[in-house]
């Protein structure tokens, strides 16, 4: 077995793409601390190092760090014991998250739910297959902590991390790169959907039947159920979506035969 695999938190840092601009910087950044992979109050590396982690200039680096301040993200502090810390900030409010909401199709968020699971059911299936029982562990706490939160925004970041976490255990960079920047599209929305405490148990069900299949090695069921708890939240969502007050809004004034898709959407440019 290759002992050499990607955990999620490494798949933050991994090198960016050549010519990488100051918002991809921000962005990738943006995205860990929006998952919880970057803790609030934490400690980011020396700006030399980061900069080097991610492929780009310092001068780069320090334009994207600003920026991150400017959005509350990141407290630099200077002289002894400084540095660049991550604030995390308080989830979206309500409102906001049904104003985003309101802007995708039905039909948009069937695709998306379709794409989500394909990546999820596949992330676990190649888990199954490839990780050892003690390669779990990240994935129990995040079990753990999404049981024990009360605070909504709290379970959607814990949530979404359990999905890239899946992912990291499938020891594929690839995979994990999607599931982050399908957190990033939809991860703060599914806070409409688990403020719910019957619905939480149920989620917590679901995640701990994906985690005992990855164990046993049991790929096919491992899919399955990783493919059952993406559509199953995606379909709570999309029935908020039908019963807002404007459900039926947008340029498309009825969906698509069943099995049709659309183009997908453009994802939006901020994570937030």
């Amino acid at each position: 077995m290759n002992r050499d695999k990607p955990g999620a938190r490494s798949v933050v840092f991994a090198p960016l793409d050549t010519l990488a601009r100051v918002d991809a910087v921000v962005r990738r950044l943006r995205d860990a601390i929006d998952l919880g992979l970057l803790a609030d109050g934490e400690q980011l590396p020396g700006e030399t190092e980061l900069a080097a982690q991610f492929g780009v200039s310092t001068v780069t680096l320090r334009e994207a760090l600003m920026a991150l301040r400017q959005q509350g993200l990141v407290t630099t502090r200077r002289g002894r014991g400084g540095g660049s810390f991550v604030t995390v900030p308080d989830g979206p409010a309500e409102d906001r998250l049904r104003a985003r909401l309101s802007d995708w199709s039905t039909e948009e968020l069937r695709d998306l739910a379709d794409h989500w699971a394909a990546v999820s059911g596949a992330a676990a299936r190649l888990a199954a297959q490839r990780t050892e029982p003690g390669d779990l562990e990240q994935l129990r706490r995040s079990l753990e902590e999404l049981k024990e939160t009360a605070d909504t925004a709290a379970r959607s970041r814990i949530y979404g991390r359990f999905h890239v976490e899946l992912a990291a255990a499938a020891q594929s960079a690839r995979l994990t790169r999607e599931e982050v920047t399908l957190q990033t599209e939809v991860g703060a929305l599914m806070r409409l959907v688990l403020d719910e405490d019957e619905y939480l148990t149920d989620v917590l069900a679901r995640h701990r039947a994906v985690i005992s299949a990855v164990h046993d090695g049991a790929d096919d069921r491992a899919r399955a159920l990783a493919e059952q708890c993406v559509q199953t939240s995606m379909a709570r969502l999309i029935e908020l979506r039908l019963g807002s007050p404007d459900g039926a809004r947008g340029p498309r004034p009825k969906e698509a035969p069943h099995g049709q898709r659309s183009p997908s959407r453009a994802r939006h440019g901020d994570g937030s």
